[in-house]
């Protein structure tokens, strides 16, 4: 297993998702109807997929092998970068949930930070993924030594099959978001 082409192909998966949360922040502008399930859905793969499963094989296996061998200097500040951007992904994930909550409970202003929250994270995580795919990850591949770059394959290897199951199941809610938005089920 190369563990770097499969977390660009995982970056492909979050870019579908993407893309639908945009769809369907567009569609709540235009109707001024919420979709919650949408939503929530959109919420449990940006947490339990993108957050947990993909940001935790970066920052537990990749980032940590390469604050391991390679020099601070090279790393602190652009792995800093990826740290930060992550962070502030879970802040407007947070914010939107927050906002949802608030529509729900009959704060129709509420509908303004959905849709804010919801396109802040999907042009964070578009550039951010931009940056992984065509820096960090490069990066690491010319810097770490082969030896390293088993130990990585070795580690996510094992980590995928442990969580196969849960692989399955969100890429599976990721082609039914696109499809939803796609095809204007709501």
């Amino acid at each position: 297993m190369n563990a770097i082409e499969l977390m660009i192909e995982e970056h492909k998966v979050i870019k579908k998702v993407l893309s639908a949360i945009r769809a369907a922040s567009i569609t709540l502008l235009d109707s001024n109807k919420v979709d919650y399930d949408f939503f929530t859905n959109a919420i449990d793969f940006v947490r339990n997929f993108a957050d947990k499963h993909h940001h935790g094989k970066e920052e537990e296996m990749l980032f940590y092998l390469m604050h391991k061998h390679l020099s601070e200097e090279d790393v602190k500040e652009p792995l800093s970068g990826m740290y930060a951007e992550h962070d502030l992904g879970r802040l407007f994930i947070s914010n939107l949930e927050y906002a949802l909550e608030n529509h729900q409970n009959g704060n129709n202003g509420a509908r303004v930070d959905i849709i804010a929250n919801a396109i802040a994270y999907t042009d964070l995580l578009k550039r951010h993924i931009d940056k992984e795919d065509n820096a960090i990850f490069k990066f690491a591949l010319r810097s770490l030594d082969d030896h390293t770059i088993e130990e990585l394959n070795s580690t996510v290897e094992k980590y995928e099959k442990e969580k196969s199951d849960t692989v399955k199941r969100y890429h599976q809610m990721a082609a039914d978001l696109e499809k939803k938005v796609s095809t204007g089920v709501r």
